[in-house]
Order: C-alpha cells, then sequence, then structure tokens
C-alpha cells in the first residue's frame, strides 16, 4: 500500500491533466452538490472539515460555499500541510470538537481494515449533522481509468463499509451520510429508515 504522498503523488493525481484523478471544476461541482444538499435538508452549517483534503480544492470550494463556515483543512500529507498550511493529521487519531459537515474523499481506501475501522468510528466521532464520503470499492474495479487512479489502495466490498458506517450513520444515497439519530425527515425511498437495499 501506498505510504508515501509526496509532490510526485500529487503531481501525477492532482496536478498533471494527463493523468490527474479529478479536474479542478469537477471539485467546484462536488462542493456545489455537497452544499445543494445540505441546504436541501435544512441543516446549517457552521463549521465544516475537510478530512483529507489533498492539494484543498474541495475545501475552498466549501468555504465559497457557506462564507460564513469556519473550514478547516486536515491533512497527513508532511508535504501538502507545509505548502498550504493544512492542519497535520489523520482520518484514523484527528480530534476536534464534533463539525456540522465533514468531508472525506478517496482516503479510506488506502487504510489496511484495522485503520481504516477506527477511522470510520472517528469519522462519526468527528461529525455533528453529515458525513460526505468518496471511498473507493472493489465494485468500482471495472469502471475506474487505471492510468487516473491510484492502484496502491485496498479494495473492499461496498457491504464491508455499509455494515461500518451503519453503526453510527443513515445512509441517504450519493455519497451523504447523516449522522444517527436522524433529526430531519427522509424519505424511506431517499435511504430513511426502512431502505434495505
Amino acid at each position: 500500500m501506498r505510504t508515501v504522498f509526496d509532490r510526485r503523488y500529487y503531481q501525477r493525481f492532482y496536478h498533471n491533466p494527463s493523468s490527474r484523478a479529478v479536474t479542478p471544476a469537477a471539485a467546484k461541482r462536488q462542493a456545489a452538490y455537497i452544499a445543494a444538499s445540505m441546504r436541501y435538508h435544512e441543516m446549517p452549517i457552521r463549521r465544516v472539515l475537510d478530512l483529507g483534503c489533498g492539494v484543498g480544492r474541495v475545501l475552498r470550494a466549501l468555504q465559497k460555499e457557506f462564507p460564513k463556515a469556519h473550514c478547516d483543512g486536515v491533512e497527513y500529507s508532511q508535504y501538502l500541510c507545509k505548502k498550504y498550511a493544512f492542519i497535520q493529521g489523520s482520518v484514523v487519531d484527528y480530534q476536534a470538537p464534533a463539525y456540522d459537515l465533514l468531508v472525506c474523499n478517496d482516503v479510506l481506501s488506502y487504510l489496511d481494515d484495522d485503520a481504516c475501522s477506527k477511522a470510520l468510528t472517528n469519522i462519526a466521532n468527528l461529525t455533528k449533522q453529515a458525513a460526505f464520503l468518496g471511498i473507493l470499492t472493489k465494485e468500482d474495479e471495472e469502471m475506474i481509468d487505471t492510468e487516473r487512479t491510484d492502484q496502491h489502495q485496498h479494495m473492499r466490498t461496498a457491504g464491508w463499509y455499509r455494515r461500518r458506517l451503519a453503526r453510527h450513520f443513515l445512509n441517504i444515497g450519493g455519497g451523504f451520510y447523516l449522522k444517527k439519530p436522524v433529526d430531519v425527515a427522509v424519505w424511506t425511498l431517499d435511504g430513511g429508515p426502512s431502505w434495505t437495499a
């Protein structure tokens, strides 16, 4: 598994147009999508955490979506923390008062099973209302572009994640997880309590 997240890694998967995994425009669209969902559910967002924020594109876009919110970016990479002044920390054990919205994109699959289980519990502890999680799973293997996706990851099944996330969250689809107990109305077919698929 990958253990080094240095300049070469970010140049390949973030900056080089021929090999980057996500474009800057896609990061802005994702932030707009996240913000729209929070507004739809009428969730006040005062504090945002991007846990494993990479080069900070989604984080900066979320700050524009929620200009009055306090937004923190936490990153494991020493290289990025030095370059962008992010908080250095790990999804496994970073501690802070819970955030209204937590975002964690493309981080969990880099961890082994034990560390990932701890990280999911930690994410629950850091989340007050909602989490947006981007997680690559074994079921996604046939869809990924191998030239733009880091192959040094643990490809666990979606069921492995669902079982652990269900302890703390209600999955409402689209990468969104509402912290239990849920205090907003979620229709059954939107992922409400009776959803079994």
